[in-house]
């Protein structure tokens, strides 16, 4: 039905047809994003507006202390004023607002299809704590006499981590996942460095389905990465590790479950092929929802291991912004860690710098504690039975969405069939694609038009053809579940019935397609800022 037909039915009608629509989908939403075209903020503005009048100082206070600008080293003083737009407040706060309904989120529908970034509900009391003064007003530089509060619950959330992970150690510096996974490369480093064995030992083991940071990271570090590929069950293939380890192996870093969702049975036959080689293991756990007190890192015989605080332990998601990455270690990598650590000494809590084999700091200050607050929460909320429960539930729902996807034509599953997943599967539609011309991207443009956030394919290399990946961790409730399920149905009915239709998808939303996608394989055309984009356009001039 088109949108002015949509206008004239009356309430009845209108009553019928979304009850025929529940009905047929299972719970289908009728969504249509607002559309505003809206420009920059950079575009916006008058000369003179002002969306605040800041009041000068004082005279007395000019006076006692001089003007503000004489603080400024020379250095760091600018040449000229910052160009930015002149707006009112009004305009700003409406700019925003018609961005924010322009955007699907979590508050808004379901985000299931984020899939190896889990995207988990992050109850607003947390928000309040960490909004409150207490938090927000701290100062990165205050002394640590006067931050004994926010110090506590740094070394507690440190606490919890390390039992829920059964590791010695812990840093909360990193700002996020993959952050964490590259302090891990240069602690390993490190710690080969000062055993005078790292000209030797300079090859790093991973998997295909491991989170491509566990390639990348080790590679920046200067590391070589071999990469093992699955035996039939989806498992890394346990005698290519054999072949890969040699002398020169400095250790592995390896997601379990990986990427597919399968767990890895025999995870500590393969830690210990590296340790008998003299290698050193690290496990990475941003999606731990479904082993929570099930499965602990150390038990298996791992060195180290992460968390994202901001996806498993409820803070909103976000890589290097509000993100936190807990690195945690054995006694052995302890040494190494990033300056300064959290610790405590009677009653008192601690800045530590006096480290020297640390690897040094890997970010300013203590990192987010914003993200560590939340998690304390979270895990404080939860307790021990609580957190079993987060992983219990998490597996039941992705257990329960498999029955639902699997049951769908042109879905299919690969790997070790019969096996069941943890919190997430790659499924693949390579036989949709095959059957009706419409693939994964074709799919995720079509969600969108039911108020679904676009799904989360895979990380490249498509190993899997034609990927998808939900996560449906234990914030989701049954009713979601059925309607993501019912989703993918309905757009895998329209691909068999009229490809077109799905392939020309978005409809409803507020943007139809990217325009100049093919800039994104182009870096002469990235511009990071709006300084950096006015550059260019000037150079093509």
């Amino acid at each position: 039905m088109s949108a002015s037909a949509h206008g004239s039915e009356t309430p009845k009608d209108k009553v019928g047809r979304l009850a025929r629509l529940r009905r047929e989908g299972g719970a289908l939403h009728d969504y249509r994003a607002p559309h505003w075209d809206e420009p920059l903020i950079m575009e916006m503005g008058t000369p003179g507006e002002r969306g605040v009048l800041v009041p000068l100082a004082e005279p007395d206070v000019t006076a006692a202390i001089g003007a503000a600008a004489d603080y400024i080293p020379e250095g760091m003083a600018r040449a000229a004023a910052p160009d930015l737009p002149e707006i009112s407040q009004h305009q700003a706060l409406r700019h925003y607002l018609r961005l924010s309904q322009m955007t699907l989120g979590m508050d808004l529908g379901s985000d299931i299809s984020e899939g190896t970034c889990t995207m988990k509900y992050s109850p607003k009391l947390h928000e309040e704590l960490i909004r409150g003064h207490k938090a927000a007003d701290l100062h990165p530089l205050q002394d640590e006499s006067t931050m004994q509060g926010l110090l506590e619950i740094v070394y507690a959330c440190g606490e919890y981590l390390k039992t829920i992970s059964g590791m010695d150690a812990i840093t909360l510096q990193p700002g996020g996942g993959s952050h964490a996974v590259y302090t891990n490369a240069c602690v390993m480093r490190e710690y080969f460095a000062a055993r005078g064995e790292l000209p030797q030992r300079n090859e790093m083991i991973t998997t295909i389905f491991s989170h491509p940071c566990d390639a990348a990271t080790p590679m920046v570090a200067g590391f070589k990465v071999i990469t093992v590929m699955p035996d039939e069950n989806g498992y890394p293939d346990l005698e290519a590790v054999k072949a890969a380890v040699s002398e020169k192996t400095a250790g592995c870093m390896i997601t379990n479950p990986e990427d597919t969702g399968i767990y890895n049975p025999r995870i500590d036959e393969y830690v210990k092929v590296i340790h008998d080689a003299g290698g050193l293991c690290f496990t990475d756990q941003a999606n731990a929802n479904g082993i929570l007190g099930v499965a602990r890192a150390r038990d298996a015989g791992f060195d180290a291991c992460h968390f994202n605080l901001h996806k498993t332990f409820s803070s909103p998601h976000g890589c290097e912004g509000p993100a936190t990455g807990a690195y945690l270690v054995s006694d052995t990598l302890a040494p190494y860690l990033p300056v300064p650590l959290v610790t405590k000494v009677g009653e008192n809590y601690h800045l530590d710098y006096d480290r020297p084999q640390s690897i040094g700091r890997v970010r300013g200050f203590l990192g987010n504690w914003m993200g560590v607050i939340r998690a304390y929460a979270w895990i404080r909320n939860l307790g021990a039975d609580g957190l079993r429960e987060v992983a219990e539930i998490s597996v039941l729902n992705n257990n329960y969405l498999d029955n639902l996807l699997m049951a769908i034509r042109g879905v299919s599953r690969p790997y070790a069939e019969g096996h069941r997943r943890l919190d997430q599967v790659r499924y693949s539609l390579e036989t949709l694609k095959q059957e009706t011309g419409v693939g994964t991207e074709d799919v995720r443009g079509r969600m969108i038009d039911f108020g679904i956030q676009s799904f989360w394919m895979s990380h490249h290399p498509w190993v899997v053809p034609e990927p998808f990946t939900p996560e449906p961790c234990e914030t989701y409730s049954k009713a979601d579940l059925d309607e993501w399920a019912a989703v993918i149905k309905k757009v895998s009915d329209e691909a068999y019935a009229d490809a077109a239709s799905v392939k020309s998808a978005p409809h409803s939303s507020s943007i139809a397609r990217m325009k100049r996608l093919e800039a994104l394989e182009q870096p002469d055309q990235w511009a990071f800022t709006w300084r950096a984009y006015q550059r260019k356009i000037k150079e093509k001039r």
